[in-house]
C-alpha cells in the first residue's frame, strides 16, 4: 500500500458501518420481541462484526508476511461464518414478517462489510503513515 484510502471511501466505510449497526439497533430497539431474543441478536452482531475483523486483520497478515498461526486463522473464519449461520438460523425461527427477516439481514451484511473496510482503511491508513515517517527520518 503506497497511499492513503481517499477521504470518501473512508467516509463511505464509516456511514456503511454507522448505518448497518443503527439501522440493525434501532430495529431491535423498536421490535416487539421479548428481552431475551433482542439479546441473542445483539449478541450475534457484535460477534458479527468482531469475528470480520479478525478475518480481515489475519488476512492483511498473512499476505504482508506477518506471521497468523493457522488456530487462528481458522478460527476467525468459523465464527464470522458461525455468525451468519446464527443469524440466519433465528430469523428463519423468529415470529416477524419477512419483511422483518430481510431488514435485519441486509442491516447485518451492511454492518459487516463497513467493518471490514474501516479496519482495511485504519490499517492502510497507518502503514503510509509509518512509511512517512520512516522517510522523513532517513532525509
Amino acid at each position: 500500500m503506497n497511499q492513503k484510502p481517499s477521504n470518501a471511501f473512508i467516509a463511505a466505510s464509516w456511514i456503511a458501518l454507522g448505518a448497518g449497526m443503527a439501522g440493525f439497533l434501532i430495529g431491535l430497539w423498536r421490535a416487539e420481541m421479548q428481552l431475551n431474543e433482542k439479546g441473542y441478536y445483539f449478541t450475534v452482531l457484535m460477534f458479527g462484526l468482531f469475528s470480520v475483523i479478525s478475518v480481515q486483520k489475519s488476512v492483511r497478515d498473512k499476505l504482508e508476511g506477518i506471521p497468523v498461526t493457522d488456530i487462528y486463522y481458522g478460527v476467525s473464519w468459523f465464527c464470522s461464518i458461525l455468525s451468519i449461520v446464527l443469524l440466519v438460523v433465528g430469523l428463519w425461527n423468529a415470529a416477524i414478517l419477512p419483511s422483518e427477516k430481510g431488514y435485519y439481514a441486509f442491516s447485518f451484511i451492511l454492518a459487516l462489510f463497513g467493518a471490514i473496510a474501516v479496519q482495511k482503511n485504519t490499517r492502510d491508513a497507518k502503514t503510509v503513515g509509518n512509511k512517512q515517517q520512516a522517510i522523513g527520518k532517513n532525509d
